[in-house]
């Protein structure tokens, strides 16, 4: 995570043809030019205080020159004069004074969430200006029409400005665009100060609203550069249909689902996002030094959580997380295993040993439903890649999908975590052959007794 002022990118400043004036930076050194279109709201400076859009930037930077920038409106960048918010056409122009400020010719343009949709108006209106697209969790158009039946209808549209109003302060559901990260209070915490130095509570509001009202159906037939679409499978806010339809009526589309539920960049997906945007740019993936190791692979995860946040109100909540964030710690420190990662009301970890990685999903388990809580969970034994601090490979999610197959309360295992600890003294009860999502064949699973 880049912390020190030194470290940051120079921010710099263009001026539009309105006179205002746009924030922007350049960061890395290379062939390919790139610029992103982030979420409505935005602050060049601030995105670099999280550790994961820094890496995200990182990742993209070791590839050319990575453009950020603020459109006006956002973070560092003037006001839009005579109105609070800019239309797609002003953002589309912020973009273009940009790429002329820094010698850019013709760019990648990275779209995410609405920055989509000006990505997509840019790539029609300036075909001369982009080389290729990359859309993430993006949308033609969000809200629902006659025509249009995977849009986000009325009440729901009114509920999520009303969350805006009424949680703006504190940052604006995390739940929803980040349930990987949401029970981690720095992000929280976070998120709440970069929302509230990216854009004012009116416009973010605003902003909101004029989301709804953009579709750019008709300008699908226009582009014709190489599209990435890529998508997050279990997206709430935005839903993977979106990203289908985008690939299925654009002519050059490639659409990549990526397992996971987050809609911000800056997530637990942020990774393997990167390495699809370098496949697709470069035609090749960076090699990494990758160790691979045996393990067991642990998911835990809280039961109707939703449910209990809104019973105990925020604080109340926040507690419990807090509890149950001590319980897995005191329970890893125990049994030896080590937390890769928040997953937002859960965790994933890895052990050296699969009769400890039981021992550790008992113990949080029970002390839980103490609390009230039930815990579902699940193991899986197999050889992991492992990449920093992080872990990767079909074990992986073979362990993720055993423990969504969890009841409540119940510790589930594959056999071959059964079959490593006979002999330990732990019971289980068989749960018979199961299809895993993505993975070939039938598994069976078994469940610990008691």
């Amino acid at each position: 995570m880049i912390r020190d002022v030194a470290d940051l990118p120079k921010t710099q400043y263009v001026e539009t043809a309105d006179g205002s004036y746009v924030a922007y930076q350049v960061f890395g050194d290379g062939p390919l030019d790139m610029a992103l279109m982030p979420t409505s709201w935005s602050n060049v400076e601030l995105a670099w205080d999280d550790q994961f859009a820094a890496r995200f930037f990182h990742r993209l930077g070791s590839l050319g020159r990575l453009v950020l920038f603020d459109k006006r409106g956002c973070g560092l960048s003037d006001p839009v004069a005579r109105r609070a918010i800019p239309t797609a056409e002003e953002w589309v122009d912020d973009l273009i004074s940009v790429l002329d400020a820094a010698g850019s010719m013709q760019a990648h343009l990275i779209g995410i969430d609405a920055g989509g949709l000006a990505a997509l108006l840019a790539a029609a209106t300036h075909s001369s200006r982009v080389s290729s697209l990359v859309l993430y969790n993006t949308f033609a158009r969000l809200s629902r029409a006659p025509d249009y039946h995977l849009g986000m209808p009325s009440d729901l549209q009114a509920s999520s400005v009303a969350a805006i109003r009424r949680d703006f302060p504190t940052g604006i559901f995390p739940e929803i665009v980040a349930p990987s990260r949401a029970g981690d209070p720095a992000f929280r915490q976070w998120w709440a100060h970069f929302g509230r130095h990216s854009v004012g509570m009116g416009p973010a509001m605003q902003m909101q609203q004029a989301a709804f009202a953009l579709d750019v159906r008709d300008v699908l037939g226009a582009v014709h550069q190489p599209v990435l679409v890529a998508h997050q499978a279990g997206n709430q806010y935005v839903r993977a249909a979106h990203g289908r339809y985008l690939a299925e009526h654009l002519s050059n589309a490639k659409y990549v689902e990526l397992a996971g539920s987050d809609h911000l960049y800056f997530s637990s997906s942020t990774d393997e996002l990167a390495e699809h945007i370098e496949e697709f740019l470069t035609g090749a993936r960076h090699t990494q030094n990758v160790d691979r190791t045996l393990a067991t692979v642990a998911f835990t995860d809280i039961v109707n959580s939703t449910q209990h946040a809104v019973t105990l109100g925020d604080r109340g909540w926040k507690e419990l997380l807090d509890h149950h964030d001590d319980v897995v710690r005191r329970s890893l420190a125990r049994f030896r295993g080590r937390q890769v990662k928040n997953t937002g009301d859960g965790m994933l970890a890895v052990f050296d040993g699969p009769a400890r990685a039981i021992s550790a999903l008992v113990m949080i388990r029970n002390t839980m439903r103490e609390s009230g809580l039930d815990v579902r969970s699940g193991a899986h034994t197999a050889e992991i890649e492992l990449r920093d601090q992080d872990v990767a490979g079909i074990g992986v999610h073979i362990a993720a999908r055993v423990s969504g197959l969890a009841a409540a309360g119940e510790v589930l295992a594959s056999r071959t975590v059964v079959d490593l600890v006979a002999g330990s003294g732990i019971e289980f009860e068989d749960r018979g052959d199961h299809e895993l999502k993505g993975v070939p064949g039938s598994w069976h699973l078994f469940a610990v007794s008691g």
